[in-house]
């Protein structure tokens, strides 16, 4: 998922704190002072919390949703058919990665069955105390409309690829099918059969990610602003909607009809919408904010070491794009001596500051191979595409000095003016000034930095109107292929505009392989060709996720997957 700037999730049943880190969302980086032992909000009885972890979202329809934000909120707002939940059982002070699967509107484990085709059907159950906010009951129905309209192509969801493992799913998204013809039925009220092409290792993890939530037909169909007013805003989820005042704040009550609504400990939760790091920790210092996953790059180092930040396990990868379908990117000898003239070191240690490890390929540690959690991960397994130790930094300059001569830039003579996208945040800012530093110092080449609002900024990247910019990917789910399906043409996601016959030859069988060590052997093969042969992107850093949280509270636990979760918060 893109991390606010923008998503990805990935973690299985089991998966705890152990994990490695990653990183992704919202990123944003102001000053102010030093964090006090127990800042933020003073708890009270009944929990009313305020919480920033982006500005603006871009959508409240999960089927849109492509944030790690907008993933946040519609965990509190809607539930899937399997949920998220403290492995703590609520008990855990400090937050953590611990969070595991467990059955959220599917009452019992499905039935999984092995058809003589090959293929595979799920049967759920789903409760028969589900209701939606308004009072009306959960259907099996709702998942079916869901499903189909997130494979539309109509929709142009950016995730419409996430259930291609759905039978007829990849050729409706094409156009091939209509959208009915999805394996997905309801043969009664609290049944939902889903039908796969293969034995799918992550489904579980799908079936709890925001974009396959269920939605109510008759809220969605016939109402583009259903999303704005809190009266047409129905959800299932613990939480319902109140009010959303634009760049200001998002505020969620308990939902009285949700099934489990006696556990849910938060009066009110309030997302306060800001991108000015500085005032968001001046916001939390004075007891205004009592979450905030982004502090400004100046104070990290400081707040790290007091203990008022926690560096907390991502699986995810802060990258960038190269406009792959413009020159002068659209050469694979430019790509590179861009990637191979960044300091990645410096940018961890003197920009970033918060623990996260030089990328020296695309897939971050921490994903499972073949072997899964008992193996070496994906990252191990694959090595390395390019050094990141620091006594190599002069040999890779070397290199992008060459490269960038035999693609007829020698010295940076006759390079094109190129520009620089990030998103308004002091972090990519201080990270865009560095690239800047580096490409000139080691590529004579002069790049302009522009800065766009997070909105603004996610149309442009995706519109393919720029040269270079800045992006971040969290997994969707612990297995390689959702870092790797992206850049298969025309996917929503893949804001590169790489394209590539052979990658997409490869990612189509993987998608449809149910054999563990054959599908890890060609999505190494896919990383070699997307990272080695054609390096399509240049990622800087493996995420870790910093946040801080009022030392009053208790009970907020996350997923190394970027989603935080606040209905169980309490007062210590």
């Amino acid at each position: 998922m893109k991390k606010t700037k923008l998503l990805a999730l990935g973690l299985s049943v089991a998966m705890t704190a152990s994990l490695l880190a990653g990183c992704g969302g919202t990123e944003t980086a102001p000053t102010g002072t030093t964090a006090p032992e127990n800042s933020g909000a003073p708890a009270a009885e009944g929990v009313s919390m305020s919480v920033c972890v982006a500005s603006e979202p871009e959508t409240m329809d999960p089927a849109l949703n492509r944030t790690v934000d907008g993933g946040i909120m519609a965990h509190h707002l809607f539930e899937n058919l399997y949920k998220w939940v403290d492995s703590a059982e609520g008990n855990n002070p400090d937050g953590g990665a611990t969070a595991v699967l467990d059955l959220g509107m599917a009452a019992e484990e499905p039935e999984v069955v092995e058809n003589a085709d090959g293929t595979y059907t799920w049967t759920f159950k789903l409760r028969e105390d589900a209701k939606w906010s308004d009072g009306q009951a959960v259907t099996a129905n709702d998942f079916v409309y869901a499903w189909q309209r997130l494979v539309n192509p109509e929709l142009a969801a950016p995730y419409n690829y996430i259930i291609d493992m759905v039978v007829n799913a990849m050729e409706i998204r094409n156009g091939e099918k209509d959208p009915s013809e999805l394996g997905v039925s309801a043969p009664d009220e609290h049944t939902f059969v889903v039908n796969l092409t293969y034995n799918c290792p992550y489904f579980k993890e799908i079936c709890a990610f925001p974009c396959t939530m269920p939605l109510r037909q008759d809220v969605v169909e016939g109402n583009a602003n259903w999303t704005q007013d809190p009266a047409t805003y129905i959800s299932n989820g613990p939480m319902k909607l109140e009010s959303w005042s634009h760049n200001a704040e998002i505020v969620m009550v308990p939902n009285e009809n949700y099934y489990d609504a006696a556990s849910v400990t938060v009066s009110k939760l309030t997302f306060k919408l800001m991108d000015d790091t500085r005032a968001m920790l001046t916001a939390f210092n004075n007891g205004e904010l009592d979450f905030v996953n982004n502090v400004p790059v100046d104070e990290t180092a400081t707040l790290l070491a007091n203990g008022s930040l926690i560096a907390g396990d991502y699986l995810g990868t802060y990258y960038i794009d190269f406009n792959n379908s413009k020159a002068p990117f659209d050469d694979p000898r430019v790509r590179q001596a861009f990637n191979l003239a960044i300091d990645r070191n410096y940018i961890v240690e003197n920009v970033s500051q918060v623990g996260e490890i030089p990328a020296d390929g695309w897939v971050p540690y921490g994903v499972y191979d073949a072997a899964g959690p008992d193996g070496d991960d994906f990252r191990t397994t694959g090595g390395t595409y390019w050094s990141v130790a620091p006594e190599d930094y002069e040999a890779n300059c070397e290199k992008a000095r060459q490269l960038l001569a035999e693609a007829g830039y020698p010295d940076g003579a006759g390079f094109p003016a190129v520009t620089y996208l990030y998103n308004t945040d002091d972090k990519h800012s201080a990270i865009a000034e560095a690239l800047q530093s580096m490409w000139k110092d080691v590529l004579n080449v002069d790049v302009t930095l522009n800065n766009q609002d997070w909105n603004v900024f996610l149309s442009t990247r995706s519109e393919g109107n720029y040269n270079i910019c800045r992006d971040g990917w969290i997994s969707d789910y612990n297995d390689p292929v959702s870092f790797l399906d992206m850049f298969m043409t025309g996917n929503g996601n893949n804001n590169a505009h790489y394209s590539n016959p052979e990658y997409d030859k490869i990612m189509t069988t993987v998608l449809s392989d149910s054999d563990a060590e054959g599908r890890m052997e060609l999505m190494h093969q896919a990383e070699d060709m997307l990272m080695e042969q054609d390096c399509a992107i240049a990622p800087l850093y493996f995420y870790t996720q910093p946040y801080m949280i009022n030392s009053n509270l208790n009970g907020m636990y996350y997923t190394p997957l970027g989603f935080f979760m606040f209905t169980h918060v309490t007062s210590k």
